[in-house]
């Protein structure tokens, strides 16, 4: 009998990951689903992946609960950043690229558009996590990004409503 999950009803949070890479690993979805399964896990935790050319790839549906947050999984979706650790496979570095950048901007205005409540944070602002993932203050990008001097105005030229 397949497991059925309870879908999530409320998205509180947007929580933004890495996937603790070194800048040359250029891996996505697959692989970081293929680790997860590894570890005994149903899926991949994530939602969306972000590989290094920018490439945003699906996780879990939206509507499924992920496994990134601890707690937080029935209310929140996670982005994981392909990259975010230095060649020493632990000291945290914001290494992602510009085209990371974009798209993790992009992606978080779109999902701010499905859940225009949900806080923007990195999984190391939620309690109890004792890692610095994202390897960046995500709260402090997202208040910068989310000035009116950058604000994307139309994310979906094609809408209409």
């Amino acid at each position: 009998m397949p497991l059925k999950w309870k879908p999530i009803q409320q998205v509180n949070y947007i929580v933004v990951h890495c996937a603790a890479t070194t800048e040359d690993q250029d891996i996505g979805a697959e692989e970081i689903r293929s680790w997860h399964l590894q570890r005994g896990w149903l899926d991949i935790g994530y939602h969306k992946v972000i590989r290094r050319d920018g490439t945003i790839e699906d996780g879990r549906l939206l509507t499924t609960p992920g496994a990134h947050a601890r707690g937080y999984n029935h209310v929140s979706w996670g982005i994981c950043l392909v990259g975010g650790v230095e060649s020493d496979n632990k000291t945290p570095e914001a290494n992602f690229t510009h085209p990371q950048w974009e798209s993790l901007l992009w992606l978080v205005a779109d999902m701010k558009r499905e859940a225009p409540n949900a806080e923007v944070l990195g999984h190391c602002d939620l309690p109890n996590v004792n890692k610095a993932c994202p390897s960046f203050d995500v709260r402090k990008w997202w208040e910068q990004m989310n000035t009116p001097r950058c604000q994307v105005v139309d994310l979906h030229p094609d809408d209409t409503d």
